[in-house]
């Protein structure tokens, strides 16, 4: 993997860090900005470069760096919302190798890339909320609290996320194409 590879991987770990800093409290997940770097890193780096960003991203977290939502260190591996950051490196995997695989670069079709990575974002989160709270915090949330805290409450401002950056990586892509086409293919 060249260096450039890298430094892209970094940027977009570091735009997914401020993301998490713009946050609106809500209970057990705070809505964030965060999805918006990992619906980026799909549509813009592909499966690999982009779930390497989001891989970055969690490691410099659990490293002790305060980038996540809630701080940072090794024990917010314990936290309720740890899953959906796992989520994160899944979802970018799954978004750009749908759009890398079927060739999509149209705003509709980003949007179904990211909208499956945001129901693999929403199912790692969701299970990781119930099974957290359920067996860490001991303060058990039902199946039903999990689905209304965990997706339903959250779900609006992704999805409109959703919208906006697909669109944005729509008009981009051809922009960044050459580039990008080089890197995925190590040339």
């Amino acid at each position: 993997m060249h260096i450039r590879s890298w430094i892209w991987a970094a940027l977009f770990a570091a735009l997914t860090a401020v993301g998490g800093m713009i946050k609106i409290p809500v209970p057990y997940v705070p809505f964030t900005l965060q999805i918006a770097a990992v619906y980026l890193a799909a549509c813009l780096l592909g499966p690999k470069i982009g779930a390497l960003s989001q891989l970055l991203y969690v490691l410099v977290g659990l490293a002790g760096a305060p980038v996540f939502a809630e701080g940072g260190g090794l024990g917010y591996i314990w936290k309720p919302t740890f899953g959906y950051l796992l989520g994160f490196i899944a979802g970018v995997y799954t978004s750009g190798w749908l759009i890398e695989r079927f060739r999509w670069t149209k705003g509709g079709q980003l949007f179904a890339a990211n909208l499956a990575a945001l129901v693999v974002v929403y199912l790692c989160g969701g299970l990781w909320l119930y099974g957290a709270m359920k067996w860490i915090v001991e303060k058990p949330l039902t199946i039903g609290q999990t689905i209304w805290f965990g997706v339903l409450l959250p779900i609006p401002g992704d999805l409109i996320l959703c919208v906006a950056c697909s669109l944005v990586a729509a008009r981009v892509w051809p922009r960044v194409r050459p580039v990008m086409t080089t890197e995925r293919l190590g040339g």
